[in-house]
Formats: structure tokens, C-alpha cells, sequence
């Protein structure tokens, strides 16, 4: 199961974690990025600190306002993440410290600019939430379907800020969803590894960093660093 996470603030004990530094000359603003799993203990934390992980390999300091954080539908409301993710966040390099899960709210869904979930049912419970979240609730795998087939060179560039660009890349996804279907029912799901052994945990991290992937390099406009 996956339950609720909240990211803990950089420096601040706040829950939702930010990449604090802002581009010079531009307004302060923020883009908030909310992953949605079962119980918030699995798979919605290794997807909110792995975005967080390859958004700062990708641009060091440069966070622009960027907020990623966690939460579940049956959320496990303070409880730690599982041993297991944590493990695998390790071996990314990723940092698993200070998380705490907590139970999806109307108002996670309300400040959320897009709602990254890790299946079509938690994507449904999202939607059926109400605050006109079906434009910006993409299952992952959904999400980065859609963005696979979006020209990057069409988005704002980075230096008009991670924000903006960010919620072009929103619209442009929710524009293509109807065209772009899933091949078959199965392959916009996220399977839920609680209670496996370590080694299907291992697969779990793997979808979830092959999905994030091109994500990321969409946000940023940054490619992984070999």
C-alpha cells in the first residue's frame, strides 16, 4: 500500500518540500506537484523524493518554485515510509529522511497544479474529489505518455522560469489526453509492492524512474546526466 506522504519543508519542519531558490528577476511563484498512491508508504514516496532527486541532478540549485510532495487515499496518516522504499531511494541516491505519511485532503488536491497518481482508480478518486482537478490528474504512466509526444521546443525555456514552463507542459498533456490511449488497460498502472520482497520493490523504483524520467527532462529541459 501506498500511504498519504508529506515532503518536510527545506530547513523549515514545513511538510511539503520545496527546492527554494527562485530565478533572479522573476516573481516569486511556486508549481506544486502532488503524487497519489493507496496508503503513502510505498509508492507515492519513492515517486515524490525520486522527482525531487532527478529535478536536482538535473539543475543543482535551480529549483524555481517547485514544490513535490505526497499523500494517500487510504493514507497511513504520520506513519514512516516502508523500509523497502527506503532502500530503494538509497540506491538512487535519494534522500528517504524526514517523510511522514499522511491522508489525501481536499485541500492537497485544491493547491495541487498537477496530480501525479499511480493508478486509474487513485486518479479517479482525485477527479471524483471535485476543485476541477480532471485537467491537471494524469495517472505517471499517463503522463508521461502524453508528454513523450509533446515538441519540448513548443514549452516556455527555463529561463522564463520552472514555473511557467511547468504548467505550459500541464496544458499541452491535458490537450493530447483522448488522442494518445493507453495500449491496454494495464499500462498506465503502478502496481503496489506492499508486503513484497525487496527485490519486486527494486522493479517498482525502476517503472517509477523510467516514468519520471522523461518527465523531468520536460520540466526542465535538462536530459539525464550520464
Amino acid at each position: 500500500m501506498t500511504a498519504p506522504e508529506a515532503g518536510r519543508g527545506i530547513g523549515n519542519g514545513e511538510r511539503a518540500a520545496e527546492i527554494t531558490t527562485t530565478f533572479v528577476g522573476l516573481p516569486r511563484d511556486t508549481f506544486r506537484i502532488l503524487h497519489v498512491s493507496t496508503g503513502n508508504v510505498c509508492r507515492s514516496p519513492i515517486t515524490e523524493r525520486l522527482t525531487r532527486h532527478f529535478v536536482h541532478q538535473r539543475l543543482g540549485v535551480l529549483g524555481g518554485g517547485l514544490i513535490v510532495e505526497s499523500a494517500g487515499t487510504w493514507g497511513h496518516e504520520g506513519a514512516p515510509m516502508e523500509a523497502h522504499a527506503e532502500t530503494v531511494l538509497a540506491e538512487y541516491g535519494a534522500d528517504a529522511s524526514g517523510f511522514t505519511g499522511r491522508e489525501l485532503l481536499d485541500e492537497h488536491v485544491i493547491r495541487a497544479d498537477l496530480v501525479l497518481t499511480a493508478t486509474r482508480d487513485h486518479r479517479a478518486q482525485v477527479i471524483s474529489m471535485g476543485h476541477s482537478a480532471g485537467l491537471r490528474t494524469f495517472t505517471l504512466k499517463e503522463f508521461t505518455r502524453l508528454v513523450d509526444a509533446i515538441d519540448q521546443a513548443t514549452l516556455p525555456p527555463l529561463e522564463d522560469g520552472l514555473v511557467m514552463r511547468a504548467r505550459a507542459l500541464v496544458r499541452a498533456a491535458a490537450a493530447l489526453r483522448g488522442w494518445l490511449l493507453a495500449p491496454t488497460a494495464e499500462a498506465d498502472e503502478v502496481h503496489d509492492p506492499y508486503g513484497a520482497p525487496l527485490t519486486f520493490f527494486r522493479s517498482i523504483g525502476d517503472e517509477i524512474h523510467q516514468a519520471l524520467d522523461p518527465v523531468v527532462t520536460a520540466l526542465t529541459g535538462v536530459p539525464t546526466r550520464t
